[in-house]
């Protein structure tokens, strides 16, 4: 029998992997690339991945009441954006998206940090704990399960995003 556990630290894994893919042998410049459409550029690779991980940094990181990995082990300073720490990318202007500027090497290095931290929470989580409620900060009466489920989903839709530009810029 699976465990809800075991079922969602294989969707996260399914991200984890799917960043990896899509970073992989990316030049700066690539990352940086903005589709074109008809209201204006869209978000760039290195944006979408980037916001995807501090996406599940944040919010994984205070439903299980621990340090996000982005500032306990240091990956803001290493990424030295122009942004404040606390800033995941919800709402971002175009000149915030385009302040986000990295490397391949950074985006896999914050990836694999941010999965091996989720897969430790998840590894003790029990279907009980699903039903806690968090604490107000997106929204009244959100449950354990409720935020988890919500942060897979977030995440898998930037990443095929992300994959998807990917192979419409060719690169």
């Amino acid at each position: 029998m699976t465990t809800t556990a075991e079922l969602l630290t294989d969707h996260v894994g399914r991200i984890d992997e799917l960043v990896r893919e899509v970073v992989d042998g990316l030049s700066e410049a690539d990352l940086a690339r903005r589709p074109e459409g008809a209201d204006g550029p869209g978000n760039p690779i290195g944006w979408l991945v980037w916001h995807l991980l501090r996406v599940q940094d944040d919010h994984v990181a205070e439903a299980f009441g621990s340090d996000q990995v982005w500032t306990g082990e240091g990956w803001a300073q290493r990424f030295g954006l122009d942004l404040d720490v606390a800033d995941t990318g919800f709402g971002h202007t175009s000149s915030q998206v385009d302040a986000v500027r990295t490397t391949a090497d950074l985006l896999s290095g914050y990836g694999a940090a941010v999965h091996e931290r989720t897969v430790g929470h998840l590894a003790g989580l029990a279907d009980d704990d699903l039903s806690r409620v968090l604490p107000p900060t997106w929204g009244e009466n959100v449950t354990l399960g409720e935020r988890l489920v919500s942060v897979v989903g977030d995440d898998l839709q930037h990443a095929g995003q992300a994959a998807y530009l990917r192979g419409l810029l060719g690169v």
